[in-house]
């Protein structure tokens, strides 16, 4: 049987997407069986996590499998061991391996050498559970995907890649408004695009904050400096100084509109002082359906799979 992987969003189709969801939906409520009864699950980690490892870790319980947490210091993919060996040893013990990595190449090498799925925890390239569970968390509060309107305002970074492929296979509208420089990638772009066609969905770039917010369902935004782009923090808070997201700008949006943002939050930067606390905030939502969506998707991608 061939094996699949979960590196990007587009590895689900759009029905996929939606009927993950409903499945989070139902183990929300408790409805959980232990379909990984049996199975172990590496949770291989370059970078340090709060709600990646702990939803995961937990994730895996729930589901009845057997979760084992590899930091940097443990295995130092690609400095003591080359990813392809890593994968290669990993298959031998665990029936799925859940990476968080700095670079997207290094899923993609412990994905070709693999027999077991690996599934992409965060990459530099995408943050594909992140939007999945954000996604859920949109279904959640509206009762719907298809003809809503997503803004993000700031970077065009992993999660803005994966949150444009995840609006435009399930006919999500998406905004995103970004200074120059710091466009979403055109190789996202242009997949995103290809999806958008057969779906339905518009896709609007802009510079001007006040633009992509205006009169949208869902506002979106992200960290200015990620993880290992530290040097360029004062260089992004120059280039960003206009894309905060506040009070005001989410006035401009839909009365009942959404602000999201996937943390940690660098409060007085890319997220006002205050409105995670905002009454139209669903952030502690979204952290909390990470638990869900991965149990859904651990089982659509682990339950079926039998190792030889």
């Amino acid at each position: 049987m061939e094996i699949r992987h979960f590196l990007s969003v587009s590895d689900l189709g759009g029905e996929e997407i939606k009927q993950v969801i409903k499945q989070a939906l139902v183990m929300k409520r408790g409805d959980t069986p232990r379909l990984l009864a049996g199975k172990a699950l590496a949770l291989l980690f370059e970078k340090p996590s709060l709600r990646t490892k702990v939803s995961f870790d937990i994730a895996v319980q729930q589901l009845g499998g057997h979760p084992v947490y590899l930091s940097p210091a443990e295995v130092g993919v690609g400095k003591r061991e080359s990813a392809s060996d890593v994968a290669r040893v990993l298959c031998r013990y665990v029936d799925g391996i859940v990476a968080r990595t700095f670079s997207h190449r290094t899923l993609l090498a412990l994905a070709e050498y693999s027999s077991v799925p690996v599934i992409n925890a965060l990459s530099d390239l995408e943050h594909p559970c992140q939007a999945l569970a954000d996604f859920l968390t949109i279904y959640e509060k509206k009762g719907r995907l298809s003809g809503l309107t997503l803004a993000f305002v700031g970077d065009g970074n992993n999660v803005a890649n994966s949150l444009l492929l995840a609006a435009s296979l399930t006919g999500v509208n998406f905004h995103i408004a970004s200074p120059p420089g710091y466009e979403i990638k055109k190789e996202i772009l242009g997949q995103g695009r290809e999806f958008a066609a057969s779906s339905g969905s518009e896709i609007c770039l802009t510079g001007e904050p006040g633009e992509a917010v205006k009169d949208v369902d869902v506002v979106y935004t992200d960290v200015w400096t990620s993880m290992g782009q530290e040097a360029e923090a004062e260089k992004r808070r120059l280039a960003f100084s206009g894309y905060q997201v506040n009070e005001k700008l989410l006035s401009l949006a839909k009365e009942g509109a959404l602000f999201m943002h996937p943390l940690p939050a660098h409060h007085g930067e890319e997220v006002s002082p205050g409105l995670l606390d905002n009454p139209q905030s669903v952030v502690f939502d979204q952290a909390e359906n990470r638990l869900h969506l991965q149990k859904a998707l651990l089982a659509k991608m682990l339950a079926s799979s039998n190792r030889e």
